[in-house]
């Protein structure tokens, strides 16, 4: 029956007549559904009758036939209560997939019902105001911008392999790799044997049982059915070794895994993401088992990242592909002068992509010292061209192969599975495209471009910033202090607040992002309003009572004749901790009711400051009645 099925309809591929024809010749197919792709990465799931989808298909092409309450999706400030309707249009230029519901079979054919997913573009008051606009729109400016160079210059430096004048087009070429947490529901493992687990590397790699093992291979299976080319399935550093119940079955299974698949057009690949997270959380539930794409899912334990490939080429009129980023000889030189702008500019401009990576409380928790998660604006290229190196501590890095010079790409490893990919690939290639520009029109040499990137803080550049560095083939984490880290790469922001406030601080980089006219600046300012009202609002009615349960499961566990000295001193701290944290008096308010005010009286410089107070105090804690919990010998 599986066989039968049609899963997926290639860009362009079908006309109208065809996919008529396919349609009424699959009748499982009973619905359809427009699926845009709001600020937040959020995707609309409007089911109407196929019946309906086939008497009106050209309204659908032509944004006329489904209308959403934008209001009600996070286009923040742009779809109002008084303003909120937002036309969906159907976008024919990407793949279409079907959506079947294996657990709702139509009885007339036996299958299970489908839904057709058509990717779409959303438009408010004539203006695409969507995530897939955007990074369609960027990609078309970016394009012209880049053949402009093209025709301008005769040659450019790293690339006098190529005739200029026989570039015919440019491809943005991308991928991202899914990590994820998967458990059994209701079962929790400790942080302290979850974290041993992780430092003793029990987990990576190692080979998937049971019901995980099952899930693994159906989600691996099913991504090929819709062509989105699975290239491996392992399990990743988290986790702990799963029990087995009496039943024989596997159960207490805590573990982290990876799923990568074939890298696509920038476009498709953002695409292809949602649709494979959709599949990988279905083939999970369908085996019993909870997935989470959380960035930091449990603190103290590695989080998930969701590391995007980014990369150009040019098509020849010949029809042959040329990588833009090697360089004519692979083993001389790092990269072209293209290759070495694209990574300059997504350095200097940073601080305003970060915003739209991490967005969320989520996300910055991940982005600590350790558990190569990426916090330092640096780049890593290798030591020589000839030997590559992959430093796994920095921003992001070259990815080469010099046998393959198409393999050539930037891995950014600071994205989390539920970063907006569409934004995030919008922000990349802006930011490349400033480089690429100042690169080429500089006239200088690959080897010169090399000393601009490999500068010393201190040192002047024609375009990077003086006091700051951007290279390093070091350790960032341990062969730089914090402060080394702070003042050659710049601080990294510790909450949503600080994080947004690049936005206003850096008007000139924005307007890179802006460039072009489609992200344009009320989109970007109703990103960050969105990201602000989300941050508020999981303080106050997820962070806070997260942290007050954890405050009240600190509880008195000694008794006079069981406690030791030590346990009265570890239970002072932990006491006077609790008091500070969660109880208010008539002399001195709890820190959880001064971070409710600061939020009622929009001081949202003071919210930042005492959030990350509650987040070292919560921490403190924990550790402190883990020490204490430990000496008991008898519990009362």
């Amino acid at each position: 029956m599986v066989k039968d099925l049609v899963y997926l309809i290639p860009a362009g591929k079908y006309g109208k007549e065809e996919i008529l024809n396919l349609l009424n010749n699959h009748p499982e197919i009973q619905f359809a559904s427009l699926v845009g792709i709001d600020l937040a990465g959020n995707d609309t799931d409007e089911k109407v009758p196929i019946n309906l989808f086939i008497k009106d298909m050209d309204d659908f092409y032509n944004g006329s036939a489904v209308q959403t309450d934008g209001s009600s999706v996070v286009l923040t400030g742009i779809a109002t209560l008084n303003n909120a309707k937002v036309d969906m249009l159907a976008d024919a230029g990407v793949n279409w997939f079907v959506d079947y519901n294996f657990e709702h079979i139509d009885e007339a054919t036996g299958k299970p019902v489908g839904t057709l997913r058509i990717p779409a573009f959303l438009v408010h008051n004539g203006l695409r105001v969507d995530s897939r606009s955007i990074l369609a729109q960027s990609l078309e400016y970016i394009k012209g911008e880049i053949q402009a160079l093209f025709q301008k210059n005769e040659k450019i430096a790293g690339l006098e392999h190529i005739n200029n004048a026989e570039v015919d087009d440019i491809l943005f070429t991308a991928a991202t790799e899914l990590e994820f947490w998967v458990k059994t529901p209701a079962n929790k493992a400790e942080v302290e044997e979850l974290s041993a687990s992780q430092v003793m590397q029990e987990q990576y790699w190692q080979r998937t049982r049971g019901n995980v093992r099952t899930a693994m291979e159906q989600a691996l299976l099913m991504m090929a059915r819709y062509g989105l080319e699975p290239e491996m399935g392992h399990k990743e550093v988290g986790g702990v070794k799963a029990r087995i119940d009496e039943a024989g079955h596997l159960s207490h299974v805590m573990e982290q895994l990876e799923i990568d698949w074939k890298f696509s057009n920038a476009l498709q690949c953002a695409d292809n993401e949602l649709q494979a997270r959709i599949l990988v959380k279905e083939a999970f539930r369908a085996n019993g088992l909870e997935v989470t794409f959380k960035a930091k899912p449990i603190i103290g334990v590695a989080g998930n990242g969701e590391h995007t490939h980014v990369g150009i080429a040019a098509r020849l009129k010949s029809g042959k592909i040329v990588n833009l980023f090697s360089p004519a000889d692979m083993k001389q030189h790092f990269l072209s002068a293209i290759g070495y702008g694209a990574i300059m500019g997504l350095l200097k401009h940073y601080e305003v992509i970060n915003p739209f990576i991490s967005s969320t409380n989520d996300s910055l928790n991940r982005l600590k010292p350790g558990f190569e998660a990426p916090i330092c604006i640096v780049t890593s290229l290798g030591h020589t061209p000839a030997v590559p190196s992959r430093n796994r501590t920095i921003l992001a890095g070259l990815v080469r192969d010099i046998n393959n010079p198409l393999a050539t790409r930037f891995e950014v490893r600071s994205p989390n599975p539920y970063t907006n990919t569409y934004i995030a690939l919008t922000a990349f290639y802006m930011s490349m495209l400033d480089g690429i520009k100042a690169a080429v029109n500089s006239g200088k040499s690959v080897a010169e471009i090399d000393a601009e990137l490999s500068k010393a803080a201190g040192t002047a550049g024609f375009y990077l910033e003086t006091d700051r560095a951007y290279r390093s083939e070091h350790d960032v984490f341990d062969d730089y202090s914090e402060e080394e880290r702070d003042r050659l790469f710049s601080k990294p922001p510790a909450t949503v607040w600080e994080n947004t406030q690049s936005i206003s601080k850096y008007p000139e980089k924005v307007k890179t992002l802006t460039a072009g006219g489609a992200f344009r600046p009320e989109l970007v300012q109703a990103f960050v309003a969105g990201a602000l009202v989300r941050w508020q609002t999981e303080l106050l009615n997820r962070i806070i009572p997260e942290n007050l349960a954890i405050v009240k499961e600190a509880k008195l566990l000694h008794d006079a004749d069981s406690g030791s000295d030590l346990d009265l001193h570890h239970w002072d701290k932990i006491n006077s901790l609790r008091m500070y944290l969660a109880k208010d008096c008539l002399s001195q308010k709890s820190l959880f009711t001064r971070i409710k005010e600061a939020i009622e009286t929009s001081d949202y410089d003071s919210v930042s400051a005492l959030q990350i107070e509650m987040s070292e105090k919560i921490g403190t804690l924990k550790i402190l009645y883990s020490q204490y919990k430990k000496n008991m010998i008898h519990i009362c």
